[in-house]
């Protein structure tokens, strides 16, 4: 069974099965080699059959910033992502290194699946998302019970939102906790970057609740990178 292309080049983010989601940035250096970078991978996976070791889903999104890749895949374990590793990924990767050549891997992170998802806007809950903003939170050392409390201190404030900024636009929230207790992953979906960044804009001073996540005990640093979806794969069609 071959890779088919999803129409929407979105996987599903509440797929059940799913035991592991692997996250990787690549840097590829400027728009068209961005595009030439998915189409390369569309041919490379597309011309192969599915690779079945547990693999249920390959996104691919490229950056606002011009010049990055984010892929994010879905397996049933780790260990499956582990075994692809060791028969298919290199055959994958030179054809598409074949085609264009310099891409620069620069991180994969381990994360397990959502552990917590939000509607942002009742009135955007269904939609094909146009922009995904990744919002990614570093902790000074491994602490699992750490990670879901800011979490749940994010949808505290997120409900505070709710009369004050109202996230128009937002499709949905998905926050993912890294293997290693470090880390928490969100991956944003709104229906175009202008929603994303007007809500940004509206702002304001913080209130109490959102000084909390950014003064949460522990927290490292974190950043938002915006994303447009562009490549999702799974088997069969």
């Amino acid at each position: 069974m071959n890779a088919f292309a999803h129409p929407d080049a979105r996987p599903d983010l509440h797929r059940p099965g799913v035991g592991a989601a692997l996250v990787s940035t690549w840097r590829v250096g400027g728009p068209e080699r961005q595009r030439a970078v998915v189409e390369a991978i569309r041919r490379t996976w597309e011309s192969r059959e599915w690779p079945d070791l547990g693999l249920l889903s390959y996104s691919v999104y490229t950056g606002t910033d011009g010049e990055s890749l984010l892929h994010y895949s879905q397996w049933t374990s780790e260990q499956a992502y582990e075994d692809f590793v060791r028969t298919y990924r290199d055959d994958r990767n030179a054809e598409i290194d074949a085609a264009v050549p310099g891409i620069d891997r620069v991180v994969l992170r381990r994360y397990a699946p959502p552990y917590r998802s939000a509607v942002l806007d009742e009135r955007s809950a269904g939609a094909v998302p146009g922009a995904v903003a990744v919002v990614e939170v570093e902790f000074e050392g491994p602490d699992a019970e750490r990670q879901k409390a800011w979490v749940d201190a994010v949808f505290t404030a997120m409900e505070g939102d709710a009369g004050r900024r109202p996230a128009t636009g937002g499709i949905g929230a998905h926050f993912h906790l890294s293997t290693d207790g470090t880390r928490v992953l969100n991956l944003a979906e709104w229906e175009n970057e202008r929603a994303h960044t007007d809500w940004q804009a509206a702002g304001g001073p913080l209130g109490e609740a959102w000084a909390r996540v950014h003064r949460f005990p522990g927290l490292a640093g974190s950043r938002v990178r915006r994303y447009t979806p562009a490549l999702s794969l799974s088997a069969g069609g």
